[in-house]
């Protein structure tokens, strides 16, 4: 292994979704290179920011050549650190992809690449529905173990936090998979699943006052759980500026709302049904404006629209944030949904260069800590636009 390569190892040990989110948690800049005995050609995946921004695989290209290489099973990879000079040609966000993939692996249209499986148990699994298989892992970087306190031990079918209980603590898993569900009147539904590196407890937790858990964590598996120093977390965030505590808690609220938005069309109850009447398109999905404000007066919508419909997210208020954070992406606006405004909407603007700065002095943990948020954020966007092409 030479001196430019950070992360090598078998596909068969660590799949390419949780190679992305190893990748995407440090901002890395390189190639990915897979290898595989199954199939005639290497494939490759260059990184920008912790961003695919091209691939080649055979004859395909761009975002498709990544979809097919999410299909190997077995084979080696190696990532390279170095400058990339190619061509911008994804568009989809980091997380975007993995979840579109995952999804296409479960309704058969990716083909898989590795030794022959003859189990009928396995088959029937394949050919199973993205529901019956239960929602794709969210994980996170690799863990700073300077920030933990203690390790905690919990075994499979565990109740580890309830709905409605009272807590501050935080942890970090370690090791194993969480399960959270959150209680409906049609009865409990899972929200998230999470597994190494991935952090229970939201930002809110860290601030002084009283916190209720908002949901439900049982262990899946047999766990290994990392209690962390929330004390030295808290510190952090009191050194932030206003903007940046605005844009934190902000988009903390967002996975509140979007996980109350999942509650809510899974029980068939429509709170925004006139959500579009009377609002003007203020950033449209897909710009690519880059600036990013701060709600002062009046309220906005996040709408995300697919092929046939526009599917309502949640509603911003005063204090909250939208536009383009480019060194954070938490797969909503500009890139993958739009925001509707009132007609007394007033905002201010931010500086975001200003705040890439406070980014970069946090430590690895409080950067793991958002990059944690952003991708729950990103994932349960993606089950609330899925309960909602149902209906």
């Amino acid at each position: 292994m030479d001196n430019d390569t950070l992360l090598t190892g078998s596909l068969g040990f660590i799949g390419l979704a949780d190679i992305f989110q190893i990748l995407g948690g440090n901002s890395s800049n390189g190639v990915l290179r897979v290898t595989s005995q199954y199939v005639p050609h290497p494939g490759t995946i260059y990184f920008r920011n912790g961003d695919p921004i091209n691939a080649a695989y055979g004859s395909e290209k761009g975002v498709k050549a990544i979809y097919a290489l999410f299909g190997w099973t077995d084979g080696i990879f190696e990532f390279q650190q170095k400058d990339v000079t190619v061509t911008q040609s994804v568009k989809q966000s980091r997380m975007e992809i993995v979840l579109d993939a995952l999804r296409m692996m479960d309704d058969g249209l990716i083909k898989s690449v590795g030794p022959p499986s003859f189990d009928e148990d396995a088959l029937a699994q394949e050919a199973g529905s993205a529901e019956a298989k239960g929602l794709p892992i969210i994980k996170g970087p690799l863990l700073d173990y300077s920030y933990v306190l203690k390790e905690e031990n919990f075994s499979s079918g565990s109740d580890i936090v309830s709905e409605g209980s009272h807590g501050k603590w935080m942890w970090v898993i370690y090791e194993g998979i969480l399960k959270i569900t959150r209680d409906t009147p049609k009865g409990p539904i899972d929200v998230a699943r999470l597994g190494e590196g991935s952090f229970i407890g939201t930002l809110k937790s860290l601030l002084f006052g009283e916190y209720t858990r908002n949901a439900s964590v049982a262990a899946e598996s047999d766990v290994r759980l990392c209690l962390l120093d929330s004390e030295s977390l808290y510190t952090e965030y009191t050194a932030l500026s206003p903007y940046f505590k605005n844009l934190l808690i902000s988009i903390d609220d967002r996975l509140r709302k979007v996980n109350d938005r999942i509650i809510e069309s899974y029980s068939g109850d429509n709170k925004f049904k006139d959500i579009l009447k009377d609002k003007k398109v203020l950033l449209k999905q897909g710009s690519k404006q880059e600036e990013l404000f701060i709600i002062t007066e009046g309220q906005a919508y996040v709408v995300a629209q697919t092929k046939n419909n526009i599917i309502p997210l949640l509603r911003l208020k005063k204090d909250d944030t939208f536009g383009n954070t480019q060194f954070l992406d938490f797969g909503h606006e500009p890139r993958s949904a739009s925001v509707l405004a009132t007609d007394d909407l007033k905002v201010d603007k931010i500086d975001i260069v200003g705040l890439e700065r406070e980014y970069d002095k946090l430590s690895i943990t409080f950067k793991n800590l958002i990059f944690h948020l952003s991708s729950c954020l990103s994932m349960a966007t993606r089950h609330a636009i899925h309960l909602n092409k149902k209906k």
